[in-house]
């Protein structure tokens, strides 16, 4: 892909009203009380499905810094086929491929996998971190927002 036509800081300087209502969205469903490697877990997927480059690298170094496990990490993308996601990650992972790629709605499979895992209120803030991480990958991917790059004490402690 070419050049970032915008940047991240351009966008909250043109839309800072905007910027701070998807924000808040976002941050909903911590405070509500959903665990947060849960909710990185789907905004991940979300980002990957979306092609967001910019949210799947803030969301892989956030993820890094709160301790998800790396093997999720490089796992989510086939989160099917890896037996290390419980059955809450994986009710949470469908649902958010399902609220990303909706031409096909929801089926009622994954809706039942998240009603068994999930509480109505634990389900309506889910929806709503999946919900603002779409947003926010609409925005990083029409403006090609360039992706961090990793701090440098990370980058040596990585090779």
């Amino acid at each position: 892909m070419s050049h970032a036509r915008s940047e991240y800081e351009d966008f909250k300087r043109l839309a800072p009203d905007v910027y701070d209502v998807v924000l808040a969205l976002g941050q909903l469903a911590a405070k509500a009380g959903l665990d947060k490697q849960l909710i990185e877990l789907v905004k991940l997927r979300a980002s990957q499905i979306n092609g967001c480059a910019f949210c799947l690298q803030h969301h892989v170094l956030l993820s890094e810094r709160i301790g998800l496990p790396v093997d999720k990490l490089h796992l989510v993308a086939v989160w099917r086929e890896a037996p290390i996601f419980s059955a809450r990650e994986r009710a949470a992972l469908a649902w958010a491929e399902a609220l990303t790629l909706l031409p096909g709605g929801v089926s009622e499979e994954v809706y039942s996998a998240a009603t068994r895992e999930f509480s109505e209120t634990e389900l309506t803030y889910l929806t709503s971190a999946i919900a603002s991480i779409n947003v926010w990958n609409r925005f990083g991917a029409a403006y090609r927002w360039t992706p961090a790059k990793r701090p440098a004490a990370a980058t040596a402690a990585a090779s």
